[in-house]
């Protein structure tokens, strides 16, 4: 049935090229933004995802700048802690040189002030943006932001790197250790603090006489020293005789050397004995020839409260003169650990018992510089670690972003050649059944 009233197929047409154009514009909308969802109406449940991650994105790249500016942060200090290194070993060597005999040792005291001053220099210049790791001004550890963690819930929690901050202060205050000046009876071995395994020799109350000394070591032969009791403030005193000495420029010469400790509250039998073994040994690696075989060896185990000094064969076939001395009510000194490197205000090589102290002392010293570069360089490492991760989350995120949101445009382009072929052919299909009408009035003539 043809009508004039009601044209069935101009309303098909109609609708079929409104939904060519529709099309049309969702294409065109595509090829414009380049996305496949640019809005919530596009695909809500996929715009939610990636607006999810679009806010993760942009949250790496806050943290991003935050794991380059704490690594810069560390980086200071550990170019730092190397430099406080190498001045130390420097130093140490200063030190070494007043262990020997016939040396200016004012003149090397003067070069290891100028270099405690120069660590002093480093440290208090080692800041990045005001924050400095190394002077001792705050023990809190500097937390750098280093991830946020999404869980399954869509809860975020922030996460950090915890970078441990490193005293390298030359100025922190320290206290020099104070040698007792109270006598200790000393008519039992039992009861004394330092004793040679000799009969019953113990320590004397009285300064060291080279012609009376406690005890001897024989060419070729060897004693055993026991700590026989600690308690804080005691103080303990070992003078080697007739030890031949490097001396500047080549030779060795007969020369004396004290060796002294002064006991904390926290100091067992073991730790007196390791620590005087400790100067002994480092002075004769640093002041005495190979040739000459010296030695000393602390005890193991239940022996931890002995050391052993050995005078060997072979060298200039002199006994060692032994002086032992004991005192109560000193001081002890800071440890290097409390005080940062403040230990140096106190290393004076102008005399015998100060250049032995200074020897064993640098070395603890050197230790904690090496540790703190190691600490920061470890952290500097790890940070690096993270922020390459992060690029690479990010990386990955955008990726995925893309792959939900982004318009595939060799689809879209060739979706868009079909649209308008289809777009032509509903414009002339309209046309057509809109003459429709035209066809019904040839029958009225």
């Amino acid at each position: 049935m043809s009508s004039i009233l009601t044209n069935n197929s101009a309303m098909v047409a109609l609708q079929t090229l409104k939904s060519i154009n529709s099309n049309m514009e969702g294409v065109q909308s595509q090829i414009s933004t380049g996305k496949k969802v640019a809005s919530a109406k596009d695909n809500s449940a996929v715009w939610a995802i990636s607006k999810v991650m679009d806010s993760d994105v942009k949250g790496f790249k806050a943290i991003s700048e935050s794991l380059s500016l704490g690594e810069s942060s560390i980086a200071v200090a550990r170019n730092a802690s190397e430099t406080v290194t190498d001045l130390l070993t420097e130093m140490k060597g200063k030190i070494v040189a007043a262990q020997e005999e016939n040396v200016d040792r004012a003149k090397l005291q003067t070069d290891i002030v100028a270099l405690r001053d120069q660590i002093g220099s480093v440290v208090g210049a080692a800041q990045f943006n005001g924050l400095n790791l190394i002077d001792g001004s705050s023990t809190d550890a500097m937390n750098v932001l280093s991830s946020l963690d999404r869980d399954a819930n869509g809860n975020v929690t922030a996460s950090h790197i915890s970078v441990d901050r490193q005293n390298l202060s030359t100025t922190t205050p320290v206290t020099s250790a104070a040698f007792g000046t109270t006598d200790l009876a000393d008519a039992a071995a039992a009861g004394a603090l330092i004793k040679a395994s000799s009969g019953t020799v113990v320590h004397d109350d009285t300064a060291f006489n080279p012609a009376s000394p406690t005890t001897t070591i024989a060419d070729a032969g060897s004693e055993t020293f026991t700590i026989g009791q600690v308690s804080e403030g005691n103080s303990y005193q070992i003078i080697l005789d007739d030890v031949n000495v490097n001396v500047t420029g080549g030779g060795t010469s007969l020369g004396q050397r004290t060796f002294e400790y002064v006991a904390s509250a926290s100091d067992g039998t073991a730790d007196v004995a390791k620590n005087l073994s400790d100067q002994i040994s480092a002075f004769f690696g640093a002041a005495t020839g190979s040739a000459e075989g010296y030695s000393v060896a602390q005890g193991t185990g239940s022996n931890a409260n002995e050391f052993t000094i050995t005078n060997a064969t072979g060298g200039d076939a002199t006994s060692i003169k032994v002086g032992l001395r004991a005192q109560t009510g000193g001081t002890a000194g800071s440890s290097a650990s409390s005080g940062g490197l403040g230990a140096l205000q106190n290393i004076d090589v102008s005399s015998d018992a100060g250049a032995t102290g200074a020897l064993a002392a640098i070395e603890g010293l050197i230790g904690q510089s090496i540790d703190a570069a190691a600490e920061f360089g470890s952290a500097q490492g790890r940070i690096e670690t993270q922020s390459s991760f992060i690029s690479s989350l990010s990386d990955s995120l955008k990726s995925g972003i893309g792959a939900m949101v982004d318009a595939d445009m060799e689809a879209t382009s060739a979706r868009l050649q079909a649209l308008q072929v289809q777009q032509q052919l509903g414009t002339q299909s309209l046309s057509i059944a809109n003459q429709a009408p035209q066809n019904i009035l040839s029958l009225f003539r």
